[in-house]
């Protein structure tokens, strides 16, 4: 019996990974699309998205099957749980990236408002974070986990930086408020993205310590 639980969870950790993996491809392909100007890869980013929704459905199926059959203990009940209530947030980082990649099109019709500097740095630092989470997963690193969570600061920094620019870009200048509004669309998505991730790598140090995180505010979506 044992031996069934482990090799389902085996295939379980498997598609998680794919599915980190999938939505970090997202990130990076929209960030080509709005740093790069590569706008033939916003298809790649929505059809990108699909695969995410594939795996989401197909995990979710997976979690619920192994609880029903193998009715696990708590430390796999921990895992599985984990893996189930971050499916949600690693599908919604999908979303952005699709927000991210769409916006970028439309930008990329004209001139930039301005170098994406604080966006670049933004994508690098989601990118890594993402790939962080893959690793504390991967490795049960509980520490690597919460580094994860604690690059979303930086994230949140460099939103409110752009922020700041943004405004005063349209302050200065009406004719830019098209543009800017869009740039901050952008900006809002990767924010949020953070959110997101920062959400799976506290439910990863959960599964890992049994020590719950301290809540912030639920997110809206």
């Amino acid at each position: 019996m044992r031996e069934a639980l482990e090799r389902d969870l085996r295939v379980l950790s498997a598609d998680f990974i794919r599915m980190i993996s999938a939505v970090g491809e997202q990130v990076s392909l929209a960030g080509q699309v709005l740093l790069e100007n590569k706008i033939d890869q916003v298809d790649d980013v929505h059809n990108m998205d699909k695969h995410v929704d594939d795996l989401e459905l197909k995990l979710e199926n997976e979690c619920l099957r192994v609880i029903a059959l193998h009715q696990p203990v708590a430390t796999d009940l921990r895992f599985v749980a984990a893996i189930l209530k971050s499916l949600s947030d690693l599908e919604r980082v999908g979303d952005y990236a699709v927000h991210v990649a769409d916006d970028a099109r439309i930008l990329s019709s004209e001139p930039p408002l301005k170098r994406y500097i604080n966006l670049g740095q933004m994508i690098s630092k989601l990118k890594t974070m993402l790939e962080t989470v893959a690793r504390a997963f991967t490795e049960r690193d509980a520490a690597a986990a919460l580094e994860a969570a604690q690059m979303d600061q930086v994230i949140d920094d460099l939103y409110e930086q752009t922020q700041r620019e943004l405004v005063t870009y349209m302050l200065e200048d009406p004719r830019t408020i098209t543009k800017a509004l869009a740039l901050l669309r952008v900006g809002r998505a990767l924010q949020r993205i953070g959110d997101h991730v920062e959400n799976v790598a506290d439910r990863l140090q959960y599964w890992m310590t049994g020590e719950r995180v301290p809540n912030d505010p639920p997110l809206e979506g």
